[in-house]
């Protein structure tokens, strides 16, 4: 069971909601799903006993949160999947995304990642509705 904080991913099927990315570092995402440019001010709240929990806010924000303006690449272009969402359960995990990896493909902290090629090649097959699915070995 997914845990606010434990590092892992989470087993399960998760549908690709919508795109965010970086305009300054890349071209739009070729794709069906919605997506909208990153700015400076972004963020996720992370916080379980926020209302916003599991949301994007607008920074400067009072409650823990990820800032999605990254200095890495890792938010150059990142899918928010449809874990914990609706509703969002408090401790039950937040900032669950499909995003670009490092270059070494060290661990996410709970995420799932890929290379910036394949991530643009999946973008431009994948539909609205499309699920992602999640599970160990």
């Amino acid at each position: 069971m997914k845990q606010e904080g434990d590092g892992g991913t989470p087993i399960g099927q998760f549908e690709l909601l919508n795109v965010y990315y970086r305009a300054d570092r890349g071209r739009r995402p070729m794709t069906e799903l919605p997506v909208e440019a990153l700015n400076p001010d972004d963020g996720w709240c992370d916080a379980p006993g926020h209302p916003r929990y599991n949301r994007p806010v607008e920074q400067p924000f009072d409650a823990s949160h990820e800032k999605m303006w990254r200095t890495d690449r890792l938010y150059d272009i990142v899918v928010v999947l449809n874990c914990n969402m609706f509703p969002a359960v408090p401790g039950r995990g937040s900032a669950i995304f499909f995003h670009i990896a490092r270059e070494t493909y060290t661990p996410t902290e709970g995420c799932v990642a890929v290379a910036p090629e394949h991530m643009r090649l999946i973008l431009s097959k994948v539909r609205t509705g499309d699920i992602m699915r999640v599970w160990s070995n």
